[in-house]
């Protein structure tokens, strides 16, 4: 058995509605978010840089270039001479560190060179206080 238990009103009365109305609540979410894309600046696609206008003046004195070889059996070649060992090679880039300016150090290692050779002649550079290397040739590399 269950029992009606109402407010004592006519039983043509319509029922009493229990959900919450959520029309104020979405106009209030429009409204703030209205102003959140009014406050936000406007983002542009570009960045406005004064670049300089005219040509450079060009370098007083141009770079020697060292060219440093590796074939891919390992073998390292000072500017097309070979090197036989490891302190030969780190004597020539101990005396190019010492120069005034410091020449460029251009690295072209053959793409089936093993990379333990390539590291070795990287390192000792670096170590050696060689600042201006770059690896020539790296569009081998891409497949």
């Amino acid at each position: 058995m269950s029992m009606n238990v109402g407010t004592g009103g006519n039983a043509n009365d319509p029922d009493v509605m229990i959900d919450i109305n959520t029309t104020p609540l979405i106009d209030v979410m429009l409204v703030l978010l209205v102003m959140l894309i009014i406050t936000l600046p406007i983002q542009l696609h570009s960045v406005n840089l004064n670049m300089p206008v005219g040509n450079p003046p060009p370098p007083l004195v141009t770079p020697e270039v060292l060219k440093i070889d590796i074939d891919s059996a390992g073998r390292v070649f000072w500017n097309g001479e070979p090197v036989d060992d490891r302190a030969t090679l780190e004597e020539r880039l101990g005396n190019a560190a010492t120069q005034t300016p410091q020449p460029e150090l251009h690295l072209r290692p053959d793409k089936s060179a093993r990379y333990e050779v390539v590291a070795m002649v990287l390192a000792s550079a670096q170590r050696l206080g060689l600042t201006r290397i770059g690896i020539v040739g790296s569009e081998q590399f891409i497949e």
